[in-house]
């Protein structure tokens, strides 16, 4: 199913009376925001601990049908995180705006997403994984470590301007 276009729409109307952006025309495109994490070298995930508290780390991101995707032991403690509760926050941030994407993080466990997914982290990265068993191994470690590849479906985002003075909200409309 592919991914619905995001809406665009200004964060703070004029009666919020702050100091960002009320023009319409300062709305930034999903496309500006997508590029930012497509090339971000690094990306920080934030993931809810058992006991509600956050956790962040930085993670390596691929774009991969239509969402950034990460790869993580099932071990690790935002591994765990997510087996028990798929809410997360993605951030990044280039020369031209910052991103912040809430959504929910799921596991790939296709074969033919599993493949992709490795391919991407191949292309962009140069990381290696070994798809068998329905999940992800690096061979190149003792072991051959397991890997899970989650694909963030984002429910909305926003992105903030360089200039500290403009700011966008994305809503993803899914269908029920």
């Amino acid at each position: 199913m592919p991914a619905p276009t995001p809406v665009a729409e200004l964060l703070f109307r004029r009666e919020d009376a702050v100091p960002i952006s009320t023009d319409e025309t300062t709305l930034k495109p999903w496309s500006q925001a997508r590029a930012c994490l497509e090339s971000a070298p690094k990306a920080w995930l934030s993931t809810v601990r058992p006991d509600g508290r956050p956790h962040a780390m930085p993670i390596l991101v691929v774009w991969v049908d239509d969402a950034p995707c990460f790869a993580t032991r099932p071990g690790s403690r935002k591994g765990r995180n997510l087996a028990r509760n798929t809410h997360c926050v993605i951030t990044a941030a280039d020369e031209n705006v910052d991103i912040v994407v809430e959504g929910d993080a799921i596991r790939v466990r296709d074969e033919a997403g599993l493949h992709r997914v490795a391919a991407a982290f191949k292309a962009k990265y140069q990381w290696e994984f070994t798809v068998r068993d329905g999940s992800a191994h690096e061979d190149a470690l003792p072991g051959s470590p397991e890997y899970g590849f989650f694909q963030i479906m984002p429910t909305r985002a926003f992105g903030y301007g360089p200039d500290g003075m403009t700011a966008t909200r994305w809503r993803f409309d899914r269908p029920q």
